[in-house]
């Protein structure tokens, strides 16, 4: 397969002075090759490469100062503490949260939102209460309000979507008469892309009495990301989705809200004092993070933040609405047999193109575009709900990052039309 380089337009030349082809320079997996050809990475909404400052980052951790935080009185001890607590403060910083204090580190999105759901949900959700969804969300976002709701006798409701992937407000509206203890919804959708009017729904759910968590994962690596101009009590998200380690992530939440939850966890590090029939806890955030932290993914965290506050959010948010609009435009110039989902304008989605070649299940797809070292997810991508609301068994997806190009796109359009090679002209 030959992928022929097409030329950048001058209206979409590297948005404010962010050059994506120099970023790439900063990952090293994109030098490797797969199956003997360039590695072309269009996973990046299931996780992200890791600049060097990254994978530095880590390798310093252990190799100068491994050593557990907030408990040894020695060089290396204070050392380690200082470099987890930085990383704290620079998350903070990354999501404008009002109080480093007010973030606690988890392993991923999935931990933080069940946090919530252990600690908050079953102190304040009681029989008959609501719980507001939405169809898009990631399983993550559904099953332990499910699993709450079964405790607690409580009650699921959800925000439907248009045809096109974007949520009914106007329904939502109708849903507040409810009066739901939460509302807990995407940012930015996993499957489909779509950006959430995520300010606007919480101004909304706060007029009805309700908290709002939002699941930043999606959104944090793409766009940029206030939590006090949005206004949310909740806001989870994940470090490996943008650039940082695996296992990191973070809840951040309102102080008081915080101060008056029950730990979820418990061991040592959340304690201030254990007697043999009580203990006393300790203050947020380290109430919520009991036992030896992933301290070496913390400090990656902060490292991947820092390097994306350096990119600039602003730029990253062009750059990929710029890169989106390409692929969408292109793919349905290029493969006018090719099935898109989703919001069809760049402005209303992030870097998330799902597809399907009519005729082709989706892992056929996948492992044929992997024969020329393009990496594509396809299944559900732990939204089976929403596939079942648009009658899809699952879909192949494309996603992207401050290192994807348009030459990115062009080999996926190369490499569709050598599944239907394969498989035949669909049908449609």
């Amino acid at each position: 397969m030959t992928v022929t380089a097409r030329p950048t337009p001058p209206e979409l030349s590297f948005a404010g002075g962010f050059d994506p082809y120099v970023v790439r320079d900063d990952f090293p997996i994109l030098s490797t090759t797969v199956n003997g050809k360039p590695l072309v990475y269009l996973d990046s909404a299931s996780t992200s490469q890791k600049p060097n400052v990254v994978i530095e980052a880590v390798d310093t951790f252990y190799r100068e100062y491994n050593a557990n935080v907030h408990r040894g009185i020695y060089t290396i001890g204070e050392r380690s503490t200082a470099a987890y607590e930085r990383a704290r403060a620079t998350v903070a910083r990354f999501i404008n949260a009002p109080d480093a204090h007010e973030v606690v580190f988890t392993r991923n999105a999935t931990e933080a939102i069940n946090l919530v759901a252990y600690s908050w949900g079953r102190r304040n959700v009681n029989r008959g209460d609501a719980v507001i969804l939405t169809e898009m969300e990631h399983h993550a976002n559904l099953v332990p309000w499910q699993l709450l709701a079964q405790e607690r006798d409580g009650d699921l409701e959800f925000i439907p979507i248009t045809d096109d992937g974007l949520l009914r407000l106007d329904v939502f509206e109708v849903l507040l008469r409810l009066k739901p203890k939460l509302v807990a919804f995407t940012h930015v959708s996993n499957t489909l892309g779509t950006i959430n009017l995520v300010a606007e729904m919480t101004e909304m759910a706060h007029a009805a009495g309700a908290l709002v968590l939002i699941d930043g994962a999606q959104a944090v690596p793409h766009v940029p990301v206030d939590v006090q101009a949005i206004g949310a009590d909740f806001y989870a998200f994940s470090g490996h989705k943008m650039l940082g380690p695996t296992g990191s992530g973070a809840l951040w939440a309102r102080r008081e809200l915080l101060e008056a939850m029950p730990p979820f966890l418990a061991g040592g590090e959340m304690i201030r004092e254990v007697h043999l029939r009580r203990s006393d806890f300790n203050d947020i955030p380290w109430k919520f993070e009991a036992g030896t932290p992933d301290i070496a993914a913390a400090i990656g965290f902060g490292a991947a933040a820092e390097y994306l506050m350096t990119l600039g959010m602003d730029r990253v948010r062009e750059h990929e609405r710029e890169l989106t609009a390409y692929a969408l435009d292109t793919l349905a110039s290029e493969l006018p047999w090719l099935e898109l989902y989703g919001p069809m304008h760049a402005d209303l989605r992030g870097g998330v193109v799902p597809f399907n070649v009519p005729g082709v299940h989706p892992h056929d797809v996948a492992q044929v575009l992997d024969r020329y070292g393009i990496a594509v997810r396809a299944g559900h991508h732990c939204t089976m709900p929403l596939h079942e609301r648009l009658d899809l068994a699952a879909t192949a997806r494309a996603s992207f990052n401050v290192y994807s190009v348009r030459e990115d796109v062009d080999a996926l359009i190369e490499g569709l039309r050598e599944v239907v090679k394969l498989f035949g002209e669909p049908v449609r």
